[in-house]
């Protein structure tokens, strides 16, 4: 009987945990919609929320300027920033699940820097890998050297002895390659040139278009569903290499799809946008924070609160000085930093208790 009343606690328990989890998962959604409109309703002329759900719902409701202005202008920004977050901050939270490290993103691993250098060549040398790309030149560069920084570092894995600190290292080490060949191509740019490596860097959602969103959200909408279906021996894995193992995960095996889906949706994210740090590294340490380690749960909200930074991130950009549209990833990095500083002295108590 004392049994009997212990395993009903127990699903009590565990059922009152799931439906909190979920209540989270939908108060982020709700905070993201929120975000949104008011993503929208910011600008050089600021509008109602009430004016931009008409326009929304009903696009010439409020005649065909608001119409053009929203539809055209601030709807493809606004998406873009949901998208490109929830990208980064999946990515982010499969590169710190694989490698078991919470300071793991597609910033701190070097992607980030790869994709800035090779848009500095496309800018400065008019190079591309991928020949007849037209006005696609820069973001097709910065596109093709991350994904190939993410395949370096997929085949890092594959060596005898290279465990995720080691990957880590592997990541710094591209990261300040690809940092001093950036400085190299700035030194070798003209003026104007130079303003553009500059200006990219920094990150914009300027360059928002319903091609990209597009493929934003085909990405999304099989990222998502594939970590899913990974996510017991993902959370088998944040219990430790031996442990994963010996609960039938062929650990390898599942880095390397892991590492494959990083890839694209890092890749794309910083072609999108340019470089954009910490996003990867915010939204899945306060979805960790909310949801625990649990896969089902941390996924899709480090999504959400990914979306969500960035989304925030657009609207502090255009409201700190008006007329102005301050660059994200400026933004971004003074939000992450105090962020990447409390993870590092959280671990470091960890270990020292």
């Amino acid at each position: 009987m004392t049994i009997d009343i212990y395993v009903s606690e127990m699903r009590r328990s565990y059922a009152s945990q799931t439906a909190r989890r979920y209540g989270m998962i939908f108060v982020v959604a709700a905070i993201l919609l929120l975000s949104f409109l008011v993503d929208i309703a910011t600008g050089p002329g600021n509008y109602s929320l009430s004016t931009v759900w008409q326009v929304l719902t009903d696009p010439l409701s409020n005649g065909v300027r608001l119409k053009v202005i929203v539809w055209d202008y601030r709807l493809p920004v606004a998406i873009t920033a949901v998208i490109v977050g929830a990208l980064l901050a999946v990515a982010g939270a499969q590169m710190q699940t694989i490698l078991n490290n919470p300071l793991a993103e597609p910033f701190t691993l070097g992607v980030s820097a790869a994709a800035s250098f090779g848009a500095s060549l496309a800018i400065v040398l008019g190079f591309s890998i991928i020949p007849a790309v037209g006005p696609l030149l820069v973001s097709i560069n910065a596109f093709v050297f991350a994904l190939l920084t993410c395949g370096f570092i997929l085949l890092a894995t594959r060596l005898k002895g290279v465990g995720s600190e080691t990957m880590i290292l592997f990541g710094i080490a591209i990261f300040f390659t690809f940092s001093a060949l950036l400085a190299l191509m700035q030194y070798m740019a003209s003026e104007d040139q130079i303003a553009r490596i500059v200006f990219w860097m920094m990150g914009s959602l300027g360059r928002a278009s319903w091609e990209k969103i597009s493929i934003g959200v085909l990405l999304l909408g099989l990222a998502i569903p594939f970590s899913l279906l990974r996510t017991w021996p993902m959370t088998a894995l944040r219990m430790g290499e031996a442990t994963a193992e010996s609960m039938g995960v062929d650990v390898a095996r599942l880095r390397v799809e892991m590492l494959i889906c990083v890839s694209l949706l890092a890749a794309t994210a910083v072609s999108f946008v340019g470089t954009v740090g910490f996003v990867g590294l915010v939204g899945p340490h306060i979805a960790r924070l909310i949801v625990g380690e649990d896969q089902r749960f941390f996924v899709p909200l480090s999504a959400l609160v990914g979306a969500v930074v960035l989304s925030l991130t657009s609207v502090i950009s255009k409201s700190i000085t008006p007329g102005i549209i301050y660059p994200i990833g400026i933004i971004t990095s003074l939000i992450g930093v105090p962020v990447f500083i409390s993870i590092i002295l959280g671990t470091r108590r960890e270990k020292l208790s």
